[in-house]
């Protein structure tokens, strides 16, 4: 009797862990994994169905199962620094729950996942984005004539203005998108800004930090960039507009500049027709005065 008392309670007890597994998206990163002779999957395809497969299991049994990006030269590093073997699948293990602590992961809630890889994957972008700008940003020290610590203050302006923007927007769910080119690549960040029937705004915190450093690393050092926002609301017509960045501040686009920017594809600079049934208007003024009297100009 006591023996199945154990069983039982050691599948209470597994129930409550909450697992994570790293994934190798791609192939590219699962023809890597396969230099080590412990890795024993040999095909892409047949290994994604096995952890779909073990996803759902799990799901089925009500265990929490999160999934992370696995990458192969991360991982090599790892076990380099740490002075582990590779090729036992303890690393991974290891590895995996590194990943778990300070990696880019999300829950596994029954979606397939072909939907759940690209969502990974942006995650992982988004992620990269910010620690970039922060790092990028870190590095720009101090000013020089006042002592201000430029990416704190650029920060702060950038937070300023995100409030702004959203204050004076016109009712309904906001989806604001941020670039800043001239760092080695442009980076671009996303800010979704959902309204409940009263009124009150939602924000995904993390998306809200990443998208206000993305602009605060375009005022710090001045590169050019831009900010646009598109508006829906059930009872009117959508209603885009932007600015582009200038100076400390933000400077609003006309509507033709709007549609241009809109209208056109980045790549390859053709045009793309407008949509029926959305404005391209001019923004509400800010009501922003810039850099309070006195502030420097770095």
């Amino acid at each position: 009797m006591a023996h199945t008392d154990h069983r039982t309670m050691r599948r209470v007890l597994r129930r409550e862990i909450a697992g994570t597994i790293g994934l190798l998206t791609d192939e590219q990163d699962f023809r890597a994994m396969r230099r080590y002779r412990s890795f024993t999957f040999d095909d892409h395809t047949a290994y994604l169905e096995q952890v779909e497969a073990l996803l759902r299991s799990r799901a089925s049994q009500g265990n929490h199962t999160s999934v992370a990006l696995f990458d192969p030269d991360e991982y090599a590093e790892f076990c380099a620094a740490g002075g582990l073997d590779p090729d036992i699948p303890s690393s991974r293990t290891r590895f995996t729950a590194e990943l778990a602590a300070t990696g880019p992961t999300l829950l596994y809630e029954g979606q397939p996942l072909a939907d759940l890889l690209p969502a990974l994957v942006d995650e992982a972008v988004r992620q990269a984005t910010w620690e970039y700008a922060t790092t990028l940003l870190a590095r720009l020290g101090a000013c020089a004539s006042c002592g201000e610590d430029i990416g704190r203050a650029a920060f702060t302006r950038a937070s300023d203005l995100v409030t702004r923007i959203l204050d004076t927007a016109s009712p309904g769910n906001r989806h604001l998108v941020c670039s800043v080119s001239g760092t080695p690549e442009t980076l671009v960040a996303v800010l979704h800004a959902d309204e409940d029937e009263d009124g009150s705004t939602h924000l995904d915190e993390a998306e809200a930090l990443e998208f206000t450093t993305v602009l605060a690393l375009g005022i710090a050092t001045r590169n050019p960039g831009g900010l646009v926002m598109r508006t829906t609301h059930p009872d009117t017509a959508d209603r885009i507009y932007g600015w582009r960045l200038r100076g400390e501040g933000l400077e609003p686009l006309t509507a033709g500049e709007v549609f241009d920017a809109y209208c056109t594809d980045v790549e390859s600079g053709d045009l793309i027709p407008p949509e029926s049934g959305v404005d391209y208007c001019v923004p509400p003024d800010l009501g922003d005065e810039g850099p309070t009297p006195g502030g420097h100009h770095h």
